[in-house]
């Protein structure tokens, strides 16, 4: 009875043995077809991208525009301030591009005897400053302190650019020194001497200020010395008489400076300006008054403008005169510029134009997500 069960055994283990080889095979066969399809698909795709190329284009936030270049002309609210004699020479006493108040002093012009007064005061100084050489030896507390102020206002004028403020620093210097040599009038034994000069100096500087012919502004606005001859001409009461042969024989240099005069000034309407441009696109011909646009000057400033005034011109040109209330004090030193006009401006995911595809009369991109396209 023995026997019979160790051969069922035996049996039993040989059809085990062939199942496991089963299995391996098809696990063999598996991966094999893995692989191989793995393979295949890469070669395919390597094949595919040879055959049809493709670019990839990252794509950000941007702003596409519909734009002109244009020369303008610059038209202005402005006043001129001149005296009678348009021979005197002025002197500054507010700045380029300074605002001022209406009835605020501007410049004076130079006063008959001028420089004989200037001479007198220099002459004055001098002997001044020499009375006061060597009469004190020990400094009071008031006058170190006169030093000092003195000694700053002399470093801190070093650095400074602006006529106005070299003005204030060179009177503030004036009257440390004054007050000092009154002090040390006082102590010397010249005192009195020293008192007679510098009251000699204070009459002279007063009669050169009441000689002097002051002027004020007119208008409120900004300052400006620089006066080309067109203040009466390109006006925003001048529109209808605006044309482009008009601008084009008044010869000018686009992006000239005007010229600073020496015996006039003006006040500039600070609040708003124009600028006439001639064109002939399509979309000035389309342009309304009223439209908002924007420009860009030549200092890359964006600044927003309305359609003010427009001409139809008999050689299909458009005139137009727009108007700006941002930038207008950039413009105070110019009459004719080159800008920018921006009809209209679009927002949006920017993309470059060889990525659009242009097929049966449509234009679209292909993008491309998890190899779905």
């Amino acid at each position: 009875m023995a026997k019979p069960k160790t051969k069922v055994k035996k049996r039993k283990n040989k059809n085990n043995l062939k199942v496991d080889k089963i299995k391996q095979n098809v696990i063999q066969v598996t991966l094999l077809s893995i692989i191989l399809f793995i393979i295949i698909f890469f070669v395919y795709e390597i094949i595919n991208l040879a055959l049809n190329p493709t670019d990839s284009f990252l794509i950000d936030e941007g702003k596409i525009y519909q734009e002109e270049s244009v020369i303008g002309y610059v038209i202005r609210n402005e006043k001129i301030i001149q005296t009678t004699d348009s021979g005197t020479k002025l002197v500054q006493i507010k700045n380029e591009g300074e605002r001022v108040s209406v009835g605020e002093a501007v410049f004076r012009y130079e006063a008959a005897n001028e420089q004989e007064l200037n001479e007198k005061i220099n002459e004055l100084n001098t002997q001044i400053q020499t009375a006061l050489e060597g009469q004190i030896t020990v400094l009071p507390i008031d006058i170190k302190a006169l030093d000092n102020q003195i000694e700053n206002k002399i470093n801190g004028i070093q650095n400074k650019n602006n006529i106005q403020e070299i003005k204030e620093y060179k009177a503030d210097i004036n009257s440390y020194i004054e007050k000092k040599a009154k002090i040390s009038g006082e102590l010397s034994p010249a005192g009195s001497y020293i008192n007679n000069l510098i009251n000699e100096r204070i009459n002279i500087e007063e009669q050169l200020k009441n000689n002097s012919k002051y002027e004020n502004a007119p208008i409120g606005g900004i300052v400006s010395y620089r006066v080309d001859g067109l203040e009466d001409t390109l006006t925003p009461e001048s529109f209808e008489n605006i044309s482009t042969a008009m601008l084009e024989n008044l010869n000018l240099t686009t992006g000239q400076i005007v010229t600073t005069s020496e015996t006039m000034g003006k006040i500039i309407n600070n609040f708003e300006s124009y600028i006439a441009v001639s064109t002939d696109t399509e979309e000035a011909k389309k342009a309304q008054v009223g439209d908002k646009i924007n420009i860009r000057l030549s200092s890359n400033q964006e600044i927003p403008a309305e359609i003010a005034y427009i001409n139809q011109e008999n050689n299909n040109n458009i005139l137009l005169i727009v108007k700006i209330t941002q930038g207008v004090e950039y413009l105070t030193s110019y009459r004719k510029i080159s800008l920018d006009i921006i009809w209209w401006e679009r927002s949006g995911l920017r993309v470059p134009n060889t990525s659009i595809i242009y097929e049966n009369g449509l234009s679209y991109l292909v993008k491309t997500k998890a190899r779905n396209a």
